[in-house]
């Protein structure tokens, strides 16, 4: 056996192939399905994964109204910022960050699935929420994907 003809592929941003996915979010769990489009953005589920690259998908959600939190999560559950300055912090239940814009509760917590750092930040710019099940991204031709189907 030729152990030679085994290369470690380590893509970098002129070998990556992103596509555009749209993901319908109607009647779906907010976390299970966050954490999927996580790995989406992140690229996980493609052959040429790399660590430090941003090697995923540009993900579009669409009825994001239409999530599901089970039990009291919209009001029991809740979210704190801190400006850094005495009385700064603030605190949001997901149904206040609803009110606000769908795409605020969406980043919110697939941001909290996404690395610290500045990958992390890049990656978010790949998500975007609409509410509707229209989207602006025709031209990108984007791919339906069920998110059931994924690990």
């Amino acid at each position: 056996m030729d152990t030679l003809s085994y290369k470690t592929i380590s893509a970098n941003k002129a070998t990556v192939d992103k596509e555009w996915i749209v993901v319908d979010a109607s009647g779906q769990h907010l976390g299970r399905m966050s954490s999927k489009v996580a790995k989406l953005l992140r690229g996980k589920y493609k052959t040429n994964f790399t660590p430090h690259v941003d090697c995923g998908d540009n993900v579009i959600i669409i009825n994001a109204d239409k999530a599901v939190l089970t039990g009291k999560k919209w009001n029991d559950r809740i979210y704190y910022t801190f400006s850094g300055y005495p009385g700064g912090q603030k605190a949001f239940s997901p149904a206040i960050l609803k009110e606000k814009g769908d795409d605020r509760l969406f980043r919110k917590v697939v941001k909290g699935m996404l690395p610290k750092n500045k990958l992390g930040a890049k990656l978010l710019g790949n998500l975007h929420v609409y509410a509707g099940g229209e989207h602006k991204h025709e031209a990108q031709q984007p791919k339906t994907v069920d998110i059931n189907s994924l690990k």
